[in-house]
Order: C-alpha cells, then structure tokens, then sequence
C-alpha cells in the first residue's frame, strides 16, 4: 500500500482569510477579493478552492480540482521514487597473500559493481605477522585500483584502522 505525503494546503471553507488574490483555472489571475466571493465562484464552477501560498499578503488561491491535483501529485512522487537510483557500497576483501586468478575475480566483481552504479569498498585483512608489511598493503590496494582505473576512481588513500586497510572507490 502507498501511502500519500499530507498536503498542507487550506481547501475550501478551511480557508478564513478575509481578503484573498484569486487565480482561476486557466492560471489567469482573477484579483483580489473576499475569500467567500472566490468560494462561491469556483462552487460555481463545480471546482475547489485551494490556498496555494498562504504566507503572501493576501494569501493566493487557486480554483481547481484539488482530488485531481492529489492524485497527480501522488503520481509525480511515485515516478520519481521509481526513478531515483540507490547507491550502495559493495565490500571486496583481499588478503596479502591473494593469488593472481583469486585477484582477478575480485578485480572482475568489483568491475561489475562499479559497472551498475555501486560504490566499493576495499578491504585489506592484515592478520598474524602481516602488520609488519602495511606497505605491501599499499602496494596490493594500488595494483587493485589501477586493474580497475577504467571504471572506478579511488575516494581518498587507503586508511589503516586497526588490523584491516580500507578505501572506497566511486564509479566514473
């Protein structure tokens, strides 16, 4: 079920402003008059009246068909939530002693993910001994980022947080 952002806009008899800028359903404005003369008009006209800038002085309002207006606004936010894409960050872990065709399969996985519009996120685990060897890390992150320098730039330089040395890269 979907559910409908609230409007907050004033319809009808909801509206107790004195005086009011009126617009009529074309878009032509109208002119300033009481808010009851307006209601009548667009009842007339078997429309609604709705305040659409309430903080101007006289407030705007606008005759028209506030149930079509709903449903279109509804439909232009259900098109745009369809539209919009959500970047996630896709991990790929090494370790220093990755073999060449173990190395290829991330560097294929992470060329795929930054193919689709993700972010990823590199992992170097350093464990045992291996914390002696950070540049090794270094060098292992640097050979990851150019095997994948066609579709992916690196965010900023590899980060070393305890036992693990991570960066981030973010698809051309």
């Amino acid at each position: 079920m979907c559910v409908i952002g609230k409007n907050d806009l004033l319809v009808n008899e909801d509206i107790t402003e004195k005086e009011v800028r009126l617009i009529d359903e074309e878009g032509n404005a109208v002119g300033i008059m009481s808010s009851q003369e307006a209601l009548k008009l667009a009842y007339s006209k078997d429309l609604d009246l709705v305040n659409i800038a309430p903080n101007a002085q006289p407030p705007v309002c606008k005759i028209m068909d506030y149930g079509k207006y709903v449903f279109d606004m509804a439909k232009r936010e259900k098109e745009a939530r369809k539209n919009q894409k959500v970047v996630d960050i896709k991990e790929v872990r090494l370790s220093l002693g990755i073999g060449d065709h173990d190395f290829q399969v991330k560097v294929k996985n992470a060329l795929k993910f930054l193919k689709d519009g993700d972010k990823v996120k590199l992992t170097v685990k350093f464990v045992g001994r291996e914390m002696n060897f950070t540049k090794a890390g270094e060098d292992l992150i640097d050979r990851f980022a150019e095997s994948v320098s066609e579709l992916g730039a690196m965010d900023k330089k590899p980060k070393l947080e305890g036992r693990r040395m991570t960066v981030i890269f973010n698809p051309k």
